[in-house]
C-alpha cells in the first residue's frame, strides 16, 4: 500500500502555486507534459480564493440532456462519497450532456451541502450559477462559465473515473489549483511533487535573480541554462 498523505503535506502543497506544481510533475516523468492539467475551458471563477487543494471525488452530470429521467440514487452517492472522502474534498462533475455550455453542476445550495460534508472546491467542464452565494462560503470554483438555469438537472453517477479538460481524474486523486488552473496527479507522489516543487523554486529563484541583476546578458543566460 502507498503511504498515506498526510494533512502537512496538503498544507505543503496549498503553499505552492499550480505552475510550479506542474513542473514539479513533470520531472517525475510519470506522463507527458502535455497531459495532467486543464485548458482554458475550465477556469478559476474565484482567483481571490487563492490555491486549492484536495482529493478528488467524482461525478458525472446530465443536465444539459433535455430528456434524460435522472433519478436520486447517483446525487446521493456523490455526497456520500464527500463525507467517506480523505479531507480536505474536491469535487469533480463531468458533463455528459450535448450541451456542456448551457449545463449546470452546482449552485449555492448543493455548494452549501458540499462545504459542510468537507470539501473546499469545484472542478467541472460545466457551468456554475449562484455565484455570490457560493463566493459567500468561500468555496472554490473552476468551471466554464455562468449560467442562470439549472437545466435538467441530475447526476448520472458517482465514484467512477472523469474527464474534465482532457484531464482523467479518478477518486482520490490529488487535485491542486490556483488561478493559473488545475494539476492532478495521483496521491502517491505526493512527497516527490513536493520535494521537486521546492527544487523548482529554488532554480528559479536563482535564474530571476541573474534576470534582474546588472551584470545579466543573454550570452550569460545560454551559459546557465545549456
Amino acid at each position: 500500500m502507498s503511504t498515506p498523505v498526510t494533512l502537512d503535506q496538503i498544507e505543503a502543497l496549498r503553499r505552492i502555486d499550480t505552475p510550479t506544481i506542474c513542473n514539479a510533475v513533470e520531472k517525475l516523468g510519470i506522463r507527458p507534459p502535455t497531459e495532467g492539467h486543464t485548458g482554458d475551458d475550465v477556469r478559476c471563477l474565484q482567483p481571490n480564493l487563492g490555491i486549492m487543494v484536495g482529493f478528488a471525488v467524482t461525478a458525472r452530470f446530465g443536465t444539459s440532456d433535455p430528456v434524460a429521467k435522472h433519478t436520486m440514487g447517483p446525487y446521493w452517492r456523490m455526497y456520500e462519497g464527500i463525507e467517506a472522502s480523505l479531507k480536505p474534498a474536491v469535487v469533480v462533475a463531468e458533463e455528459i450532456g450535448p450541451r456542456v455550455g448551457h449545463s449546470c453542476a452546482f449552485g449555492d445550495g448543493m455548494s452549501t451541502v458540499a462545504s459542510r460534508l468537507g470539501a473546499v472546491g469545484l472542478v467541472t467542464n460545466s457551468c456554475v450559477r449562484d455565484l455570490a452565494g457560493i463566493r459567500a462560503l468561500g468555496f472554490q470554483t473552476f468551471a466554464r462559465g455562468l449560467v442562470a438555469s439549472h437545466g435538467n438537472f441530475g447526476v448520472v453517477d458517482a465514484g467512477t473515473p472523469v474527464e474534465i479538460s482532457g484531464v482523467t481524474v479518478r477518486p482520490g486523486d490529488i487535485v491542486h489549483g490556483d488561478e493559473n488552473g488545475v494539476c492532478v496527479f495521483p496521491p502517491e507522489v505526493v512527497a516527490d511533487v513536493i520535494r521537486l516543487a521546492h527544487e523548482v523554486i529554488a532554480h528559479e529563484a536563482a535564474l530571476f535573480a541573474f534576470f534582474r541583476s546588472p551584470g545579466f546578458t543573454l550570452q550569460g543566460l545560454k551559459d546557465k541554462l545549456q
